[in-house]
């Protein structure tokens, strides 16, 4: 890790983004004895164990939402529309996760109307108030934005050690600081989002401009003064920017997460026992197993 925190901190899962990776990850052949699909739950519950074995935090949150929130297909419909339809063998273990997750002693925050991402900043922001720490297990660099002094994203790799992004690797990165990750998003687009971004804008144009005028605003003030070649803005860039203003407007409100109320989990170590039970239940058997061989051996 980066850094160690004097706090062990609240661990928070991009939980749609964990099974996608598993499922897509794994081999389509990990079954049950039912013939029943196990990949992505399996790839969810060792990937979530090998977060806790790096960080020992002193909870779990794992949040769910909404494919896409329905005010940011409003500000913009081509929102997500390019993203191709959830596979029906990921939509089954989809809806059987929430209840496999909770048997470890994990709390489930879900949102009907908002997205993931929306949820783990509000939980990252409550726990920063309350005056503890919060990692992010996230491969989704919009949740950059939330990075400050007490949240950082957490990154696993096969190949080397666990570690803490913070706003160092932000800046190294991105070229901007975490706060202008929105703004960021807004002027160079966003192809997963299916955000197109400023015309003629790309990645690191986008960061010059905020690095001299500091947000999406100061940026577009810029743009519409008479004197914005003098301001470091080439003509073309400048009129493309005054002629999507709002427009850029709109993809920064799509950008910004969105803050919920939430309540903190109490502290609460994982319980590979209830795991292991759950696991068997699944049908993941070796997964089963060696749970409740850790649990014997706590």
């Amino acid at each position: 890790m980066e850094s160690v925190w004097p706090t062990r901190p609240l661990l928070v899962l991009d939980t749609p983004w964990l099974l996608y990776r598993a499922f897509f990850g794994l081999p389509r052949s990990i079954r049950d004895g039912r013939g029943q699909p196990r990949g992505a739950l399996l790839g969810l519950v060792n990937t979530v164990l090998a977060a806790i074995d790096a960080c020992d935090p002193r909870a779990v949150v794992c949040c769910f939402g909404a494919e896409e929130a329905d005010y940011r297909v409003a500000l913009y419909p081509p929102y997500h529309a390019h993203r191709d339809p959830m596979p029906d063998e990921l939509r089954a273990q989809w809806a059987e996760a929430p209840a496999l997750l909770r048997e470890f002693g994990w709390t489930i925050a879900e949102h009907e109307t908002l997205e993931a991402d929306d949820l783990l900043g509000s939980f990252a922001r409550a726990e920063r108030e309350a005056g503890g720490q919060t990692l992010i297990f996230t491969g989704d660099r919009d949740l950059y934005q939330t990075i400050d002094d007490q949240t950082g994203v957490l990154e696993l790799g096969r190949d080397k050690p666990a570690a803490r992004l913070g706003a160092a690797h932000v800046r190294r990165v991105c070229g901007v600081e975490p706060s202008q990750i929105p703004d960021l998003i807004a002027l160079r687009g966003d192809p997963s989002d299916g955000i197109p971004g400023a015309k003629g804008v790309g990645a690191k144009t986008a960061a010059e401009l905020l690095a001299a005028h500091e947000s999406l605003e100061g940026v577009l003030a810029a743009a519409a003064s008479p004197t914005a070649a003098a301001r470091g803005l080439r003509p073309r860039i400048a009129e493309a920017l005054r002629g999507q203003a709002d427009e850029l407007r709109g993809f920064l409100e799509i950008a910004t997460l969105v803050d919920v109320a939430v309540e903190l989990p109490a502290d609460a170590p994982t319980d590979l026992a209830g795991g292991g039970i759950a696991a068997r239940g699944y049908g993941m058997e070796r997964l089963a197993a060696r749970l409740e061989e850790a649990a014997g051996e706590a």
